[in-house]
């Protein structure tokens, strides 16, 4: 007879089951960086493909323009933001690089004008007060050339008369200039016509010759013996 215990029938041993591992969180760990990847790199090419050309412009100096903050406008709408300003090779003036956006590329005539917008006096015109508020900007009007450029001369005083505006331009001749400055208007009946837009020193000394625009339609009235005086007191 023997004394080892007897094990009963119905007792059954676990098996080990095997558990699979969890790729699915391993891989989920690397899928937000992908997608975060993909997001970051559509919106890169989506900034390249909206980028347009970048333009060089030449002032006197860089009275009231910033890098990375000063606009430039055209019509008022914002079409591209200065980059960098530094000092041209002569050291006469400073060359400022912009960047534009893809629809100003066709904006740029060779006799595209560029100039800075900021507060002014001048004789009896007030212009820029504006930007007393916004900061300057950098003014724009679109040449008519046929032939492009992305090397501009800016405009040391704001452009008078822009493209768009409709009206002639009539040539004065005079002994001096008196009190009347750049943007100086001019009145028919009380009522304001035009402007003075330019004036210079004639060769010889003896007098100047002056340029003023006359809008339409005031300009119909403008006839070989009309004449134009200095209404100032």
């Amino acid at each position: 007879m023997s004394d080892t215990p007897r094990m009963p029938d119905d007792l059954q041993i676990p098996e080990a089951v095997a558990t699979p591992s969890r790729l699915w969180s391993v891989s989920l760990v690397w899928l937000i960086p992908a997608i975060a990847a993909l997001i970051g790199g559509w919106l890169a090419l989506n900034t390249l493909l909206g980028r347009g050309p970048t333009i060089t412009i030449s002032f006197k100096t860089a009275e009231g323009i910033e890098a990375g903050k000063t606009r430039i406008k055209y019509r008022s709408v914002d079409v591209g933001e200065v980059r960098s300003i530094q000092l041209s090779e002569d050291r006469q003036g400073v060359e400022v690089t912009a960047q534009l956006t893809k629809q100003a590329e066709s904006l740029l005539a060779k006799d595209t004008h560029f100039w800075v917008v900021r507060p002014r006096i001048s004789g009896s015109s007030v212009t820029g007060i504006g930007t007393l508020l916004t900061g300057s900007h950098i003014g724009m009007d679109v040449g008519k050339s046929t032939e492009t450029s992305r090397e501009f001369i800016g405009l040391e005083q704001p452009l008078i008369v822009t493209a768009g505006m409709s009206g002639r331009q009539f040539i004065l001749h005079s002994e001096n200039v008196g009190s009347l400055d750049l943007g100086s208007p001019v009145y028919f009946r009380g009522i304001q016509a035009g402007q003075l837009v330019a004036f210079d020193l004639d060769k010889d000394g003896k007098g100047v010759t002056m340029k003023v625009f006359i809008n339409t339609p005031y300009d119909q009235f403008v006839h070989i013996n009309t004449r134009f005086w200095n209404a100032n007191g």
